[in-house]
């Protein structure tokens, strides 16, 4: 096996690129759609993660959940309180050592880092 790509669904295109790029600094890739006023379908990455973020209806649930593998959790959830970002302000749980956040979509995404056994 290889590499796993989540797809997320969400429903709000500009709300959604504001979080993803503006907040999270993600990249995006390239965007589909079959006609102009057809659901939007991208590839988002930043680093090693790929996502793929999809408004077709049939691709997938709304409230999924998904764990990113990060070098620092810790400096992550700092880097992104500094912001200020109007929609999230991340806490951090020390048992799982992960940043936690809900995307507009109602997506959670747990950021965290692999403690020394």
């Amino acid at each position: 096996m290889k590499r796993v790509v989540p797809i997320l669904r969400f429903f709000d295109e500009a709300l959604t690129k504001r979080f993803y790029i503006d907040f999270l600094e993600f990249t995006v890739d390239w965007e589909h759609r079959f006609e102009p006023d057809m659901p939007l379908y991208m590839q988002l990455s930043k680093d090693d993660c790929i996502l793929h973020l999809s408004e077709h209806f049939g691709d997938c649930n709304p409230g999924s959940a998904i764990r990113v593998e990060v070098e620092d959790a810790r400096r992550l959830q700092e880097h992104l309180l500094a912001k200020t970002f109007k929609f999230a302000r991340p806490g951090f749980d020390s048992h799982w050592n992960q940043v936690s956040l809900t995307d507009p979509s109602g997506n959670k995404l747990h950021f965290y880092t692999v403690q020394p056994q």
